[in-house]
């Protein structure tokens, strides 16, 4: 007695994969990320950071930034 499972469908409808609802499942996991690190201005801040240290550990190479 044979079993028939049901594929997964893209948005399109297409069939997809067992890979291919993996993949899909991580590059969501991987935009949801991004788009939670975009508006978190925390890259500003530690970039300023980044630039005040540089100019005081090698004010000669880094006065100009």
């Amino acid at each position: 007695m044979a079993i028939q499972g049901k594929a997964a469908k893209s948005a399109t409808g297409a069939a997809m994969s067992k890979y291919d609802v993996e993949v899909e499942a991580r590059l969501k996991a991987l935009e949801a990320a991004i788009h939670s690190h975009e508006g978190g201005g925390d890259s500003g801040d530690r970039v300023e950071q980044v630039v005040a240290a540089l100019k005081r550990e090698m004010p000669n190479k880094f006065a100009d930034l």
